[in-house]
């Protein structure tokens, strides 16, 4: 199968039903310039705001309208995708450090049916706390696992501004290039 038909099979379901959410249908149907800074918010809020996976924004590649060829805009859509990412998680990254410096916030956060301190020692935590900003950005690869709550976690346990924003966006691009290469894999299997 060409790689040019890869992005629309990764996700095609997605974007078919979006379930009524405007946010959802805005990104599925996002063409042109405008289609990336689309990306982009969207890619921002999901960190932080939005429970709403990250690869939707894969099948754009072949929407665009931007007059290049489809690997470019795939290309475009990761890069353009994973930035907005690592800067929503510096503004998630940065409540967290506000957070850890508010102690009756997590004492309200152990106290809370969902103790979020707790969570913290779950095994993606464990394994960026065991190889630090590797070990996130390589949880953040790990395709439709939610990166909300580990970004918050993870910026609980660490302080370092420039290192988290590499981490992330090295993360997010690896999510998208493990996501897909195992449809383009499985497609081609077809």
């Amino acid at each position: 199968m060409p790689f040019a038909e890869v992005p629309v099979l990764v996700l095609a379901g997605s974007c078919s039903d979006p379930g009524g959410s405007t946010v959802v249908e805005a990104v599925c149907t996002a063409t042109g310039p405008a289609g990336l800074l689309i990306v982009a918010a969207y890619s921002f809020l999901i960190t932080f705001i939005l429970p709403l996976p990250s690869e939707i924004v894969l099948p754009l590649a072949n929407e665009l309208r931007l007059g290049l060829p489809i690997w470019a805009n795939l290309t475009l859509v990761v890069f353009v995708a994973s930035v907005g990412k690592s800067a929503g998680s510096v503004f998630a990254f940065h409540i967290g450090q506000e957070a850890k410096e508010a102690g009756p916030v997590v004492r309200a956060l152990r106290r809370s049916r969902f103790d979020v301190i707790e969570w913290s020692q779950s095994k993606v935590v464990q394994l960026s706390k065991k190889y630090g900003y590797a070990g996130l950005a390589l949880a953040l690869s790990v395709p439709a696992f939610p990166d909300t709550l580990s970004i918050y976690a993870f910026a609980v346990l660490e302080d370092d501004y420039v290192k988290f924003a590499l981490a992330t966006f090295v993360g997010s691009v690896g999510r998208f290039l493990v996501w897909i290469l195992i449809f383009r894999g499985a497609v081609a299997s077809i």
